[in-house]
C-alpha cells in the first residue's frame, strides 16, 4: 500500500484539495496586495469592492490612484463612480487633476461637470496646462500683456503720428467654450488689431494721449472674446508713446521720389536735346560736303568752256580780276570772313 492509501486518498480529491489550495492562496495574496486600499476606501466611506480592485489590476490601471481619486472627490461632496475615473485613465487622461479641478469648481460655485472636465483635460494635453489651470484661471482672471514680451503695438493716428501703446488684459476662462475655442494667441492678436483700429481712427494723437480709456471701450465693444476659451473682463491701456512723424516722413519720401523723377525726365529731355545736336551738326557736315562738292564743279565746268570756246582768257582773266578786288575791298572793310571753302580746309 502507498502512502495516498493509508491517509484513505486518491488521485482526484488530491487534485481537488490542490485546486482549493491555490484558490485559497490565491485569495490570500488578493488580499494582502489590496486590503490596505479596500481598508481605506471603506473607511472613507467611498467603498472600492476586492472584485473591481482585481479588474484594476488585471487592467494595469493603478488602484491606488483611482482610490484616492474617489476618495477625494468624496470628502469633497461630490461621487466618482471607479468606472469613469478607469476610463478617463484609460483614454490618457489626468485622474488626479480632473478631480482636483471638479472640487475646485465645485467650492468656488461654477457648474463643471464630469464629462466636461475630462474633455478639457485631454484638449490641454500636451499643451503643458491642466485642466484645474483653467478652473482656476475661471476662479482668478488672469492678465495677459499685450502685445507681451515688454513690447509696444505701433499705430498712426489720421494726423501721422505714431504712438506705441502697451495694453493689459484681464481675461477670465469660459468652461463651456474651452473645447474648441481659440487660445490666448488669438486674443492678443486681437486685442492688438483692435488697438491699432482705434488710434488709426483717431483723428489726432492728442485724442488718444488725452483719453486712453476711449481705446479700452472700442476694443471691448468690438467682441474680440467671441469663439474663445476666454471671456473678455477688461482692457487697460498701460502705457501710450509718441513716436515718429510718419506722415511727414512719408511727404518727404513722396517729395525726394517726385524730385528723382523730375530729374530723370530732365535727363531724359537733355538726352534728347543733346542728340537733336549732334544729328543737327551731322546734317551741317554733310550741306558742307555738298558745298564742296559743288565748288569742286566750278573749275572743272571753267575747263569745259575754255574746251568748247564758250569762256576765252580775258573772260577769265576778268574773272580773276573781279575776285581779287573783291577780296581786297574786304580786306580794307575789315570784313573778310572765311568762306565754306576755307573752313574745310582749315578744319
Amino acid at each position: 500500500m502507498n502512502t495516498l492509501a493509508l491517509f484513505g486518498l486518491n488521485t482526484p480529491m488530491l487534485i481537488v484539495a490542490a485546486i482549493g489550495a491555490l484558490i485559497v492562496f490565491g485569495f490570500f495574496m488578493i488580499l494582502f496586495r489590496f486590503f490596505g486600499l479596500w481598508v481605506r476606501a471603506m473607511v472613507s466611506q467611498a467603498r472600492v469592492s476586492l472584485f473591481s480592485l482585481v479588474g484594476m489590476w488585471i487592467r494595469k490601471v493603478p488602484a491606488a490612484l483611482i482610490v484616492d481619486s474617489r476618495i477625494k472627490g468624496k470628502k469633497a461632496g461630490l461621487n466618482f463612480g471607479t468606472d469613469q475615473l478607469e476610463a478617463h485613465y484609460l483614454a490618457g487622461g489626468q485622474v488626479d487633476q480632473v478631480v482636483l479641478a471638479m472640487i475646485a469648481a465645485d467650492k468656488a460655485a461654477i457648474p463643471l461637470t464630469f464629462e466636461r472636465a475630462c474633455a478639457i483635460d485631454l484638449a490641454v494635453k500636451g499643451t503643458g496646462k491642466t485642466v484645474l489651470e483653467a478652473v482656476r484661471t475661471s476662479i482668478n482672471p488672469a492678465v495677459i500683456d499685450c502685445p507681451g514680451g515688454g513690447q509696444k503695438i505701433d499705430a498712426v493716428a489720421r494726423d501721422g503720428i505714431q504712438l506705441r501703446a502697451r495694453a493689459r488684459v484681464t481675461v477670465r476662462t469660459n468652461l463651456d467654450r474651452f473645447v474648441g475655442g481659440a487660445t490666448e494667441e488669438t486674443i492678443v492678436a486681437r486685442v492688438n488689431e483692435g488697438i491699432v483700429t482705434s488710434i488709426g481712427s483717431a483723428q489726432s494723437h492728442k485724442d488718444v494721449l488725452e483719453n486712453p480709456d476711449d481705446i479700452s471701450k472700442r476694443v471691448l465693444d468690438r467682441g474680440l472674446d467671441a469663439n474663445t476659451a476666454f471671456e473678455l473682463l477688461s482692457i487697460d491701456i498701460a502705457d501710450v508713446d509718441v513716436g515718429e512723424n510718419i506722415g511727414a516722413n512719408l511727404q518727404t519720401s513722396q517729395a525726394e521720389a517726385d524730385k528723382q523723377v523730375a530729374q530723370a525726365n530732365a535727363e531724359v529731355r537733355r538726352a534728347a536735346a543733346v542728340a537733336m545736336e549732334q544729328e543737327m551738326a551731322a546734317k551741317t557736315q554733310e550741306m558742307r560736303a555738298r558745298l564742296v562738292e559743288a565748288e569742286a564743279q566750278v573749275p572743272l565746268a571753267m575747263a569745259e568752256a575754255f574746251r568748247n570756246g564758250n569762256l576765252g582768257v580775258m573772260d577769265y582773266a576778268r574773272y580773276q580780276n573781279l575776285t581779287a578786288d573783291t577780296e581786297m575791298r574786304e580786306s580794307i572793310a575789315g570784313q573778310s570772313q572765311p568762306t565754306l571753302l576755307d573752313d574745310d580746309n582749315s578744319n
